[in-house]
């Protein structure tokens, strides 16, 4: 597991942010969702045009370079979450969270489905004044559609820590296991009935033969 900074910062920026801007130097934006279990944000994100990259871990506690059994225990506070390295040109930070919002509940407390914890509450870990910006006033008129309030966290990224290799990709690599196809499938066909038009060419030809 990979610590987003590992040395401290000599150009005036944040230890944490240094290879977060070392990315949007590439003209790309970083954005960081928690939305419950990171294998299904992981494989609804990844899944955009426009975004280049999905890394799933942990972000918002306070213990560095936790393992996933430590995550899991609840005693870190970390959130499982992704970090979306994504191409603004192609896609916009309003419609990343369009779709953050429209595939988990938001109005659950530390908890999505069966997955109960803090460690799958739902958290915006902005990354620019903007970012905060544009998150609050989305929940702002979320609020008001919803029977329940909303209960996301909007609070500024911390250190991010890579989650172990195997979760990478996890739903690519194991598509038939039980949780991929009860949590994670209808998730899908919820991005693909409601934001076809932003999905992946390739993801879009997949989704219409099932």
């Amino acid at each position: 597991m990979q610590r987003l900074a590992a040395r401290p910062s000599t150009d005036g920026h944040r230890p944490e942010f240094r290879n977060i801007l070392a990315l949007m130097e590439r003209h790309t934006e970083i954005a960081v969702f928690a939305g419950g279990c990171f294998w299904c944000t992981e494989a609804v994100f990844e899944r955009l045009k426009g975004v280049i990259s999905v890394m799933p871990g942990y972000t918002g506690g306070t213990v560095p370079n936790p393992t996933y059994a430590q995550v899991c225990s609840g005693r870190t506070g970390h959130a499982e979450s992704i970090r979306v390295e994504f191409d603004p040109e192609k896609i916009s930070y309003k419609d990343l969270l369009s779709v953050f919002f429209a595939t988990h509940d938001p109005t659950t407390l530390n908890r999505q489905g069966a997955d109960v914890g803090t460690e799958y509450r739902s958290a915006i870990f902005y990354t620019t004044d903007e970012q905060r910006r544009a998150a609050e006033a989305y929940i702002k008129e979320l609020d008001g559609q919803l029977p329940r309030g909303v209960v996301t966290e909007v609070v500024a990224l911390g250190e991010f820590y890579e989650a172990e290799d195997y979760h990478q990709q996890y739903y690519d690599n194991n598509a038939f296991a039980p949780y991929c196809q009860f949590v994670i499938d209808p998730k899908l066909h919820k991005l693909y009935k409601n934001f076809g038009e932003m999905v992946k060419g390739t993801d879009r030809v997949s989704s219409s033969s099932q």
